[in-house]
């Protein structure tokens, strides 16, 4: 089986998510968002697939939350996707997409229900 790991490795949690992901056998294309941030398309389709409002994929607590007044309750969903993807630090992590599915590893092991 393949994975595809939106990973943090500065995180804990992400990491704890890679290893789990490791122990069960699985193969995983790890994809480092802070510095290969995904597309408009490829975050859309994740956002569909946790099946989520663009804001609850979204670190309330960054600075670039706050400075670029992204709780704002008018923004539509194409505002709040484009900034994440402008600032990819607020995308919450880590994220597996596997099986067509998709989960957020928070705690690790709710990926496992994705396999």
């Amino acid at each position: 089986m393949r994975a595809i790991c939106y990973h943090n490795p500065r995180c804990g949690k992400s990491r704890q998510t890679v290893q789990l992901l490791q122990e069960h056998g699985i193969d995983i294309d790890i994809i480092e968002y802070l510095k290969t941030p995904p597309t408009f398309e490829e975050l859309s389709d994740i956002i569909q697939k946790l099946g989520i409002d663009p804001r609850e994929l979204m670190r309330k607590k960054e600075i670039a939350y706050k400075a670029n007044e992204l709780d704002d309750k008018t923004l539509d969903s194409k505002a709040l996707i484009n900034a994440m993807i402008n600032y990819p630090i607020l995308i919450e992590r880590p994220i597996v997409v596997a099986n067509g599915k998709a989960a957020i590893g928070r705690p690790p092991e709710a990926v496992l229900a994705i396999l």
